[in-house]
């Protein structure tokens, strides 16, 4: 991107306004969280928008600051109390780290009536001319038609590229959507962006004595490190780890360590035209398939607090994909929206 994108890209998405606080906010390695070239990149990539925007903000009158915390280690794990003040008191919290800040930003825009928030875990250079520079009205658009789809939906049978199958429980829950707009206070969004999603029924205390216990069972297949997998899920929950490899060890051990882990917290479908199955997951999600998120759902509309939140994504081109994905409605009719690996387009029309 060059200096003009770059400053349309701002404007578009984030609709920085006078008077406006903007702070950027990027972890760094310590201790046993190594540093490595993607990260470095992403660091001295924050450190340019964040010289494009403060000279922006000098001839439009608001303000850019730039501040560096100790990494976490973990997705979606809290960040120090005095960067979560540091964000309430801005009016847009721009993160680029290592480690997804996306829950902790959910927090500082429900704590401050006048903070959005923008997560961009992974993000990489190379973004600047795949999922950055996509249309996002047309985003908008995809992502409006799937939420709409998913809010129809009471269920999902997904049939895996390895046979194997999951069923999905989606009653009792609302879908959503982020499609890249952070421009109203209160809003937080991955960027790039372009994608919808449904917290499956996870059969809380709250709510299973009226809605018994979640249907939601089978096998999900998961490559960690080239090495495959498969969760055994039952009641919206992993429940077994089968697989004799040493990712396999280890996921039981990270299962065990903290249980709230083990749910089932998002199905979603990606939505954005330019982004490209890398390997890289933020934007792998965005691409045209579907991903399953596990652990926290708070704060994506469900009833689990855990103490982070990971996506498995299934694009096509991943090293396990959905071939298929039907969804059953609440009139009892079925929706097939993931037909060969990708998204029906004719859907999105």
């Amino acid at each position: 991107m060059n200096q003009e994108e770059k400053i349309k890209l701002f404007k578009d998405v984030f609709a920085p306004k006078t008077g406006e606080k903007i702070l950027f906010l990027v972890d760094i390695p310590h201790d046993d969280k190594k540093d490595n070239e993607k990260w470095k990149e992403r660091r001295f990539m924050a450190k340019e928008w964040y010289k494009t925007f403060k000279e922006l903000g000098e001839k439009e009158g608001f303000n850019v600051d730039y501040k560096e915390y100790p990494a976490t280690g973990l997705h979606n794990s809290a960040i120090p109390k005095n960067f979560m003040d540091l964000g309430c008191k801005s009016n847009l919290v721009i993160a680029m780290t290592e480690f997804s800040a996306s829950f902790p930003l959910f927090e500082i825009a429900k704590r401050s009536s006048i903070t959005r928030c923008t997560s961009m875990p992974f993000a990489e250079r190379r973004m600047e001319k795949s999922a950055f520079i996509a249309d996002y009205s047309v985003v908008q658009k995809h992502a409006a038609i799937l939420e709409n789809i998913l809010n129809n939906a009471i269920a999902a049978d997904v049939t895996f590229s390895t046979g194997d199958k999951l069923h999905v429980d989606l009653r009792n829950r609302t879908a959503n959507r982020e499609a890249g707009d952070c421009s109203n206070s209160g809003q937080v969004i991955n960027f790039p962006s372009g994608e919808a999603w449904k917290v499956p029924y996870e059969a809380a205390p709250d709510e299973i004595d009226k809605f018994g216990p979640s249907k939601t069972e089978g096998i999900q297949p998961v490559s960690k490190d080239g090495e495959l997998m498969k969760f055994k899920i039952k009641n919206n929950k992993i429940i077994e780890i089968i697989g004799q490899g040493k990712k396999a060890d280890e996921m039981r051990k990270f299962f065990n360590e903290n249980k709230t882990r083990r749910n089932i917290a998002e199905f979603a479908f990606g939505c954005n035209p330019k982004a490209e199955v890398t390997g890289n997951p933020v934007e792998d999600e965005k691409a045209s398939g579907m991903h399953i998120g596990f652990a926290m759902s708070t704060k994506l509309g469900g009833k689990v607090e855990s103490d982070m939140h990971e996506d498995i994504i299934y694009a096509k081109g991943c090293p396990v994909w959905a071939r298929k994905v039907v969804l059953r409605n609440k009139d009892g009719t079925e929706t097939e929206v993931i037909k060969n690996a990708v998204i029906r387009q004719e859907l999105l029309k």
